[in-house]
């Protein structure tokens, strides 16, 4: 399974989002750190979810950070979040 389906998959069995989107950035960032052939290095996630509903911004960020511990320790090098208001 590819990073960019783990962290789909993860994300949305802990928070059911109404909208998810994770865009593999690597590319963007050859040659500086963190980057590694192959990519799957650099993420941006954009997600929206009622379960956010009541926290702080740097609350969203931290769950969302708890939810992908294993992948940011050992593969992940760097993750943009944005968290989007849900309708």
């Amino acid at each position: 399974m590819s990073m960019t389906d783990t962290i789909r998959a993860k994300l949305t069995e802990r928070f059911s989002p109404t909208h998810l989107e994770v865009i593999d950035e690597s590319m963007s960032h050859h040659g500086h750190a963190g980057w590694r052939e192959g990519g799957e290095t650099h993420f941006r996630v954009r997600i929206a979810t009622r379960n956010f509903d009541g926290m702080s911004r740097v609350a969203q960020h931290r769950a969302v950070m708890d939810a992908l511990d294993d992948e940011l320790k050992a593969r992940v090098h760097a993750l943009a979040i944005e968290v989007l208001p849900t309708t």
